[in-house]
């Protein structure tokens, strides 16, 4: 079991639900990045995801395109991402996800690119444009290594689709709260429950929602259906704001420790 199994578990028993941030690697650049990795992990994130840069996004909204570009320009590349992983391993040891497109792990090599993330640290990866009939022999190679497959579910999917992805997902699955790009909402879907209790009919993993998770209410509202929630433009959008270090590591401890108390609310 991985880092992410062991963690969610940990919070089952404890009747708690997870709180996943995403920030992107290299915004605003590497070393940044392993400072605002620190505090949001000081914050009570349970989870970190790191969004790969790339030039052509699958599903980015404008906030997280713009922090990709910034990423880019700053010299960031997948293999300094590995790299930074492995200094943060000494001192850190919550899951880590690593988001990307397919393109960035085809041009490394797939058996490379397992080998070198999970050598790295790296618990789990969510590869948004390599679903689950194109994944297969990914997955086995990642799953005998040590690294979890995560896959996504959204409002659209089938029920034939939920059934695939239910048996397949390793560490949790992704439900995307609604139809579009990643982005800021003030509120969630009204089928959210519906589907999300769907989804958890069919499968053994937690169930976590993202896009659009952006205030403590839309958190409390998404966890009080799954297993937690997953935030990520509302902390892309404070990196870009606060260019001062200190400014900035004050305004993500405070949002991330809000969410965290919102979730942690739930009876």
């Amino acid at each position: 079991m991985t880092r992410i199994g062991q963690c969610l578990d940990k919070l089952k028993v404890e009747n708690r639900k997870a709180l996943v941030a995403l920030i992107t690697a290299g915004d605003p650049d590497i070393e940044s990045t392993k400072n605002i990795f620190n505090v949001i992990d000081d914050s009570g994130a349970d989870i970190i995801e790191l969004g790969v840069p790339f030039s052509d996004p699958l599903a980015d909204g404008p906030v997280i395109q713009a922090s990709a570009l910034r990423a880019l320009k700053s010299g960031t590349t997948l293999k300094k991402i590995i790299a930074l992983i492995k200094t943060i391993r000494k001192n850190r040891n919550l899951p880590i996800i690593l988001m990307t497109s397919f393109n960035p792990v085809f041009v490394y090599g797939e058996n490379q690119f397992i080998e070198d993330v999970v050598s790295a640290g790296v618990d789990g990866v969510i590869i948004p444009d390599l679903p689950p009939e194109e994944a297969i022999e990914f997955s086995v190679k990642a799953e005998k290594q040590g690294l979890d497959m995560i896959h996504l579910l959204a409002p659209t999917s089938t029920d034939e689709r939920v059934q695939i992805v239910a048996k397949c997902a390793r560490g949790f699955i992704y439900y995307i709260s609604l139809t579009g790009t990643t982005g800021v909402r003030t509120e969630l879907s009204a089928d959210l429950f519906d589907k999300v209790s769907l989804i958890k009919q069919a499968a053994n993993i937690p169930v976590l929602v993202g896009f659009g998770i952006s205030t403590p209410e839309t958190a409390r509202d998404a966890a009080r259906v799954s297993d937690g929630v997953i935030v990520g433009s509302a902390i892309v959008n404070l990196i870009e704001k606060n260019s001062d270090p200190s400014q900035r590591s004050k305004s993500l401890s405070e949002f991330v420790g809000s969410i965290k108390q919102a979730i942690n609310e739930i009876n």
